[in-house]
């Protein structure tokens, strides 16, 4: 009974090595293609910059809208 579960937890430990695996080559595949292609790393740096610059506004209780549009079209490709 027990070298059963010891045969059942190595396969489970497998399954998750090789989930890992495939999610490591996906986030590579992502890291290649936002290095091909840095004007969108620039893009989403941009609009993480505007969030946290909305959030601060926000906390320090500023009265009135951010400055700029309320809606920034993203052209994807």
């Amino acid at each position: 009974m027990n070298e059963q579960r010891g045969h059942e937890v190595v396969e489970h430990l497998q399954a998750a090595a090789l989930e890992l695996i495939a999610a490591a080559r996906a986030l590579l595949d992502v890291a290649e293609d936002l290095v091909k292609d840095p004007a969108e790393v620039l893009e989403m740096a941009a609009g993480l910059a505007a969030a946290a610059a909305e959030v601060q506004r926000r906390a320090q209780g500023s009265p009135g809208p951010a400055p700029g549009p309320k809606v920034e079209r993203i052209r994807v490709s």
